[in-house]
């Protein structure tokens, strides 16, 4: 069984302004405690490539293991790796992110893609996220009553998580708005 749920996020930011939260948005010391099923973020690959003038980055993300209390108790782990693959096009003002877990897939197969881009209405102005996440919790014997409920726990907490990730970018829009105007806080 797989659960899988999309949202979309308009913020009123320009495109620049968004994707540039998003590279920052772990960085920022203040975010620690709203992000703080995040634990460890590290760039292991960036590259530019001079045809296309794409920038393809990949990143590797250490966060607690997603979902309820007791699925750490069940795995017997209470962190997991996970890596992101990031496109940013700059000609056409797009930038998709894709993570996947790589730790604890013969328990649970997590992937989210998050796409920003120019919102139709105000191109200039705002930015449009689309986000799509998809949770398999894979059929063990110990979980396979339960697995349903598991998904379904694991899918509110990743909302939960991708709220105050909103959250969380909202105030580095913020915070770039301000630093670009030359005020500080």
């Amino acid at each position: 069984m797989v659960k899988a749920y999309a949202q979309e996020h308009i913020y009123r930011h320009p495109w620049e302004r968004v994707t540039s939260a998003s590279w920052r948005k772990f960085a920022d010391p203040e975010n620690k405690r709203t992000l703080s099923h995040i634990l460890e973020v590290d760039t292991l690959n960036r590259k530019l490539d001079p045809e296309s003038g794409k920038l393809f980055t990949t990143r590797a993300i250490t966060i607690h293991t997603p979902g309820p209390w007791f699925v750490r108790k069940i795995v017997g782990q209470e962190i997991c790796h996970c890596v992101e693959s990031t496109v940013v096009d700059g000609l056409s003002r797009s930038m998709q992110l894709t993570t996947r877990n790589i730790s604890l897939q013969k328990f649970i197969e997590v992937e989210e893609k998050i796409r920003y881009d120019p919102h139709p209405d105000n191109p200039i102005g705002w930015t449009i996220c689309k986000q799509e996440t998809s949770i398999r919790i894979k059929p063990l014997s110990a979980l396979a009553s339960m697995a349903e409920k598991i998904e379904q726990r694991c899918v509110e907490k990743f909302q939960q998580n991708s709220a105050k990730g909103r959250e969380v970018m909202e105030r580095m829009c913020k915070y770039l708005e301000a630093e670009s105007a030359g005020i500080s806080f």
